[in-house]
């Protein structure tokens, strides 16, 4: 079993959310969350809230068709983080110029999947 979140336009970096995404890849849901919790950097709220989402559609795709349900067998199958659009603005700079900031956004994407009895995990 299958099951997939995403979070689309957050205002983290593609950069600084890979960092995070990367300390849950392929680690049992209930560790990720975990690790998440407590980790230091800013993207790991909205990488938690992913996460956490995946997990209750997983949780719901079981109840529809009617599937047992442990939470504990989820692991993270596929997590990545794509650039979003980037807003452009300008700060005055000395001298009438100006300077471009860039404010870049990310699309988070985490699958959740039971681990198949040909030895997936």
């Amino acid at each position: 079993m299958e099951a997939k979140a995403i979070a689309r336009h957050l205002r983290v970096t593609p950069m600084k959310a890979r960092r995070v995404v990367d300390l849950v890849r392929g680690k049992q849901t209930n560790e990720a969350l975990a690790i998440l919790k407590f980790a230091p950097q800013a993207a790991s709220e909205p990488v938690f809230k992913v996460v956490a989402s995946a997990i209750a559609n997983a949780r719901q795709a079981a109840d529809r068709d009617g599937v047992a349900f442990n939470e504990d067998d989820l692991f993270i199958s596929e997590a990545f983080v794509d650039e979003g659009p980037t807003m452009k603005r300008f700060q005055p700079r000395a001298q009438g110029r100006a300077f471009r900031i860039n404010k870049r956004t990310s699309h988070v994407t985490v699958v959740v999947a039971t681990p198949e009895k040909g030895g997936e995990k």
